[in-house]
């Protein structure tokens, strides 16, 4: 966003035209990486200048797009109340509210580099956020008291983004993908023992 939307609140109907945008963005840049601008205003219903007006550039409304998907994602780690719900239920609510966001945003959450810093700051508040949900998890005997954190995580990442994978490609409900990602990562895939 120019400086001048950073400074001051926007208007209702300003903010859900923006709002609209992203949304649009997301959509067409997943289907053609290389949209320009003016293909985005296009498909959003919204005049070329209206876009210009809001995102200086290209760049500005990759920034803006992920500044948006990272609080929204920020948003459904809360809801889950990673801090204070017990460890076994925040790990599946958090998951599924993660798919299903993430499911929306693909694109965005999947650019290699984060650039805005309220991007940078959300996806620091959200890895930290994650970091004390294993934590809660382990010392609730979820995870072995020996098992690498560091490991855990990468696990679960990967295992969250196949989750999104699947939804985004075949509609699975989240909470079905969550449970199926919180049974890996805390039992694998081997027989009970």
């Amino acid at each position: 966003m120019t400086e001048t939307t950073k400074e001051r609140p926007l208007r209702a109907d300003a903010e859900r035209t923006v709002r609209t945008i992203l949304e649009v963005a997301e959509r067409v840049l997943s289907e053609d990486p290389t949209a320009s601008l003016a293909q985005i205003a296009a498909a959003a219903g919204v005049a070329r200048t209206t876009v210009h007006r809001r995102f200086a550039s290209r760049e500005a409304l990759l920034d803006a797009m992920a500044a948006h998907a990272f609080r929204q994602v920020e948003e459904a780690i809360d809801v889950g109340r990673p801090e204070t719900a017990p460890p076994l239920v925040a790990l599946h609510q958090i998951t599924a509210n993660v798919i299903q966001v993430k499911s929306g945003w693909r694109y965005t959450v999947g650019q290699p580099q984060l650039r805005d810093p309220d991007a940078v700051a959300a996806h620091a508040r959200i890895f930290a956020k994650g970091h004390l949900l294993l934590e809660r998890a382990q010392q609730a005997g979820l995870l072995r008291p020996d098992a690498d954190l560091g490991w855990a995580r990468r696990v679960y990442h990967a295992l969250l983004e196949q989750a999104i994978l699947e939804q985004s490609e075949s509609g699975t409900d989240p909470d079905t993908l969550a449970a199926a990602v919180v049974d890996a990562l805390l039992h694998g895939l081997g027989p009970a023992r």
